[in-house]
């Protein structure tokens, strides 16, 4: 009975040789001149052999094994939006350029039941010396389209990537941006049945950016094509997705709907990321003092936590001396580091602490309502004496993720500040007469 699925992977596999010098050569601090011509005559017979068997040529006198791909297993339907997300070196690229008939599988097969368009790199496809224009006829051409069916939708890949001043310019004189704009812009529009997308829509500016999402969801929902692409932007993947796959060190780690999958690796990230906070590092310019320690840091609350519910977590702390006037604060930043929120207890009545006898001390922090857009965070825990002295201080120590609550507004689920406040607003009765 023949599958359903457009994309049918199976027991698929991907093996690279890599070439490394011999320990002992690297470490050697003199090597005898016959060492050297030894080494390369047996390096270009070895070379020679893989030319004639048609095997990689690799580089360097020991060669090693690398599975980018071992045993990926996984079906896609005619219209569903799948994510691909792992961390770097997981094996996502590689998955994509075998889908995409780049590279071939050592193992394993791939079935497409359609064309696929890919975009995995800047100017992938393109031809530099070739101008815009006729880069789209050329990509429409590989595509198998007619001219016509090209010049029929050629206004509104123009219009999409907004490079009409530059239409007649070589592609090689043009930005990134530019590169990454015209691409999509041919891939969603010359009507592939799959279309492949790596990360490289991150080099676009954010109103692009949300321009391209949309134009997926669009042509999965209204022409029923399917699309598969890597983020690291799990709101995306949430947002987006119908499915959503996890590759880890080059296998299959769970597939399923996104909220699973993303529940699941971000648990797994922070269990790996845990350790005891009293051995952690402390940045450069700071040691921790004699008299206070952060020992552990434990979120009450359930993780994921719905966007605006409440946020609660307890610090403790050892004290090895009396200590007057500490403040603690926690801070949640965007997962390339950046602070975006800052709760310190010093800005509330009552908020310094006096430490009279040494030990162990437990404090609760509470949040009625974090005002976080739905994403993942990274959390710092500190303290500090009146003064401004930092006594001690762990950054980016675990991963905190905000996901969509029932009531979340549908402005909060796109490109939009990552803090929202609660406000009150109000309009005069007789203000509202005049209108």
């Amino acid at each position: 009975m023949m599958s359903d699925a457009i994309i049918t992977v199976e027991n698929l596999s991907k093996k690279y040789l890599v070439g490394h010098q011999s320990g002992a050569q690297s470490r050697a601090n003199y090597t005898a001149l016959r060492d050297v011509i030894g080494r390369e005559i047996r390096n270009v017979a070895r070379k020679t052999g893989d030319v004639i068997r048609g095997r990689q040529v690799v580089q360097g006198d020991e060669v090693e094994e690398f599975w980018a791909l071992r045993h990926v297993s996984f079906e896609v339907k005619q219209g569903e939006i799948v994510g691909i997300i792992g961390r770097n070196g997981a094996g996502k690229s590689t998955l994509l350029k075998i889908l995409s008939r780049i590279t071939e599988p050592s193992e394993g097969r791939v079935v497409l039941r359609g064309r696929v368009a890919s975009l995995l790199e800047v100017g992938t496809g393109f031809h530099p010396e070739l101008t815009g224009r006729e880069n789209i006829f050329l990509n429409g051409a590989i595509l198998g389209m007619s001219r016509a069916e090209i010049k029929r939708k050629f206004d509104e890949i123009v219009a999409f990537a907004e490079v009409d001043r530059f239409l007649d310019t070589p592609v090689k004189r043009y930005s990134s941006g530019m590169y990454v704009r015209l691409a999509f812009a041919v891939a969603a529009h010359l009507e592939p049945e799959i279309l492949v997308i790596d990360e490289v829509l991150a080099v676009g500016d954010a109103e692009f950016q949300k321009k391209c999402f949309g134009k997926m969801g669009e042509v999965s929902r209204q022409e029923a094509r399917t699309v598969l692409f890597v983020s690291h932007n799990q709101y995306l993947i949430q947002s987006l997705c119908q499915r959503c796959i996890l590759l880890a060190q080059g296998q299959l780690a769970n597939a399923g709907t996104p909220s699973e999958v993303l529940a699941g690796y971000l648990y797994q990230s922070a269990r790996d990321n845990a350790f005891a906070l009293a051995a952690a590092p402390r940045p450069l310019y700071l040691t921790a003092t004699a008299e206070l320690r952060i020992t552990s840091f434990n979120v009450k609350t359930p993780t994921p936590l719905p966007n605006r519910q409440a946020f609660s977590a307890t610090l403790e702390v050892e004290v090895d001396a009396p200590i007057r006037g500490v403040a603690f604060g926690i801070g949640f930043n965007a997962t390339n580091g950046q602070r975006l929120l800052s709760c310190d207890s010093d800005f509330s009545p009552g908020g310094t602490f006096t430490f009279v006898h040494p030990g162990k001390y437990e404090l609760e922090i509470v949040i009625p309502s974090l005002p976080l857009t739905p994403s993942p965070y990274t959390l710092d825990v500190g303290c500090r004496a009146t003064s401004g002295h930092m006594l001690d201080e762990i950054k980016s120590f675990a991963l905190f993720e905000v996901v969509p609550s029932e009531t979340t507004p549908q402005n909060e689920l796109g490109f939009y500040p990552t803090v929202c406040f609660p406000s009150s607003w109000r309009c005069p009765s007789h203000a509202l007469e005049l209108l």
